[in-house]
């Protein structure tokens, strides 16, 4: 099993790997839409997970593996009201590849952000 951090994104307080890779299967810790530069929080759900879906794709790449090889993903949302201009982001970014995914409401996430996705992913071969 390895872990590690993904160099992009700002380090974690919490006691977790960024990533986890065991057996071919990448096991990615919740992600927040924080800009890695900036460090901040976007403002609106479409800004988020815009954000979001490029940190997570930069996190895979880093990791071995890629968007098209997501096999799931847990996504919290903190008002279902949002669940639209979620699932419509989430399709133009994904396009044919459809990873199973959970949809989660949430009435309250960490740093106050609308939306964190937790992924899990086959390593390239």
């Amino acid at each position: 099993m390895k872990t590690n951090e993904a160099l992009h994104i700002p380090k974690s307080n919490g006691h977790y790997a960024m990533w986890v890779e065991h057996k071919g299967t990448l096991y990615l810790s919740g992600q927040l839409p924080i800009h890695p530069i900036t460090k901040e929080v976007p403002v609106g759900i479409e800004a988020q997970i815009k954000l979001l879906l490029q940190n997570i794709e930069s996190t895979l790449k880093e990791a071995g593996s890629s968007k098209n090889h997501i096999i799931r993903n847990e996504v919290f949302i903190n008002d279902v009201a949002h669940w639209a201009t979620v699932d419509k982001v989430y399709a133009d970014f994904f396009g044919d590849h459809k990873p199973a995914r959970a949809v989660v409401g949430n009435a309250e996430l960490h740093l106050g952000c609308l939306i964190e996705i937790v992924t899990t992913a086959a390593i390239i071969e």
